[in-house]
C-alpha cells in the first residue's frame, strides 16, 4: 500500500477521510468515542509534518438532507478535546465558503468538513462532487476503513483526481487481515455467529478454504442445526437455505475441515428481557421454546478448541448477548480468546462490542475497527478503498 509516510507532507493541504459514525445519545452526546480515537495517531503525524488537514466523514444516514442530528459539529468539539488543539468546524463539505476556510488555515492547522451525505451526490460517487472534494486538497489520505467498502465520492472517488495513501488506520487493518488470511499459522479457527447465513454465506466458503475448524453459534447456527436434521422448537431459522448449509457442511467434510456445531443450548418461549432461560442438549429441544445461547457444553468444547489454535478470526456473537440471561456464551468465547496465546482478530461489530463491554480490548492482537468492511474483506472481497491506496 502507498503510505503517507512515503511522502512530504508540510504545507500539502491533506484530504482525509476517516469514520467518525459515532453513536450518540438522544442530547448529541458521543456515547462510544473508539472511531475517533482510532483516528488520532494519523491526524497528529500528519499536523506534526506541518500539514494543513482538511477530515471529512459521514455520520448517520441523513438521505442527502441537511441535519442538525447528523451534524458533525459535537464531533469536532470533541476532537478538539481528544488532541488538546482547536479543530475547526466547517459548515458544509464543498463550496466557495468552505474552500475560502480551508485557504486561511495554517501549517499544522486541522478543520473537519461537515456530513458529506449531507449530499446525496457523496453516495452517488458522483462524479462532480468527487471532483469538488479532491479540489480542496494536495493529497488524498484514506483511514477510513469502517466504509471502505463503500465505494463512494469520499472514499474512492476522490482517488481519481488525487494522489491517494493509506493512513496508519488502514494500513493496519489490511496488514492484520491479511496476516490471518493469506499467512495463518495452524491450527487455524474461526469463531461465527451472529443471526442469519445469508449474510455470511460468502465468508463461510472463504474461511472454510483458509481455516481448519470452523466454530458456529448464534442463530446461523439453527440453520445448520436444521439441515441435519436437529429439531430446533421455534428458533429462527433460513429455510430457504438449508441447502446451502448442507453443501457447506458436505464441502467441510470433503476438505478434511471441521465444522462444529452447538451440543447444548440456552432456551427460552421469548426473546425478552423478563424470559426465563433454561439450559438442555441441542437434541431434545422443545416445540414452544427457541435457541439463544450456546450452552455449558458448548462453551467447554469451543473453549478447548480456542485453546488449540494458533490463528482466531471471530466474527458475530454466539448468543443474544443484549440479553444478560443470552450472554455467558459470547462473553466465554470472549474470555477464552483473550486468554489464548494465539494471534486473535475480531472482525468489528458486535463481537468487537461484546469485547469492549468486558475490558477485554487490549488482550486481543486486533480489533478491526470496521463492520461490513471487515466481513466483505474475509469474504475475498475487494474494497475500493483500499484499492484507491494501493499500487
Amino acid at each position: 500500500m502507498r503510505s503517507i509516510r512515503e511522502i512530504g507532507l508540510k504545507d500539502q493541504r491533506v484530504l482525509m477521510r476517516v469514520d467518525f459514525n459515532v453513536p450518540m445519545d438522544k442530547e448529541g452526546n458521543i456515547t462510544d468515542d473508539a472511531r475517533i480515537t482510532a483516528a488520532i495517531p494519523t491526524i497528529q503525524y500528519i499536523s506534526e509534518q506541518g500539514a494543513r488537514l482538511i477530515l471529512m466523514s459521514h455520520l448517520g444516514r441523513p438521505d442527502g438532507q441537511r441535519s442538525e442530528k447528523y451534524s458533525l459539529k459535537p464531533v469536532a468539539v470533541h476532537l478538539s478535546e481528544l488532541l488538546q488543539k482547536e479543530v475547526k468546524m466547517a459548515d458544509d463539505c464543498i463550496g466557495p465558503q468552505v474552500t475560502a476556510a480551508i485557504e486561511q488555515l495554517k501549517s499544522g492547522e486541522i478543520m473537519l468538513l461537515e456530513n458529506v451525505r449531507f449530499h446525496s451526490a457523496e453516495e452517488e460517487n458522483d462524479v462532480d462532487f468527487s471532483k469538488q472534494l479532491a479540489a480542496l486538497g494536495d493529497v488524498f489520505v484514506n483511514d477510513a476503513f469502517g466504509t471502505a467498502h463503500r465505494a463512494h465520492s469520499s472514499t474512492a472517488g476522490v482517488a481519481d483526481f488525487l494522489p491517494a495513501y493509506a493512513g496508519f488506520l488502514l494500513e493496519n487493518e489490511v496488514k492484520m487481515l491479511r496476516q490471518v488470511m493469506e499467512h495463518p499459522e495452524s491450527p487455524r479457527l474461526a469463531v461465527l455467529g451472529g443471526a442469519k447465513i445469508k449474510d455470511k454465506l460468502g465468508l463461510i466458503s472463504n474461511l472454510l478454504d483458509k481455516m481448519d475448524i470452523l466454530l458456529i453459534g448464534g442463530g446461523m447456527a439453527n440453520t445448520f442445526l436444521k439441515a441435519q436434521g436437529i429439531y430446533i422448537g421455534k428458533s429462527i431459522c433460513e429455510d430457504k437455505l438449508l441447502d446451502e448449509a448442507k453443501k457447506l457442511l458436505i464441502s467441510a467434510e470433503k476438505q478434511n475441515k471441521k465444522i462444529i456445531l452447538p451440543l447444548d443450548a440456552v432456551l427460552a418461549d421469548e426473546l425478552s428481557e423478563e424470559a426465563a432461560a433454561s439450559v438442555c442438549d441441542i437434541k431434545a429441544v422443545p416445540e414452544d421454546m427457541m435457541i439463544l445461547d450456546i450452552g455449558p457444553q458448548t462453551i467447554a468444547a469451543f473453549s478447548r478448541e480456542i485453546d488449540r489454535a494458533h490463528t482466531i478470526i471471530w466474527n458475530g456473537p454466539v448468543g443474544a448477548y443484549e440479553f444478560e440471561q443470552f450472554s455467558m456464551g459470547t462473553d466465554a468465547i470472549a474470555r477464552a480468546m483473550a486468554s489464548s496465546r494465539a494471534v486473535t482478530v475480531i472482525g468489528g461489530g458486535d463481537s468487537a462490542a461484546a469485547v469492549h463491554k468486558l475490558g477485554l480490548d487490549k488482550e486481543f492482537t486486533h480489533i478491526s475497527t470496521g463492520g461490513g468492511a471487515t466481513l466483505e474483506f474475509l469474504e475475498g472481497k475487494k474494497l475500493p478503498g483500499v484499492q484507491s491506496c494501493e499500487w
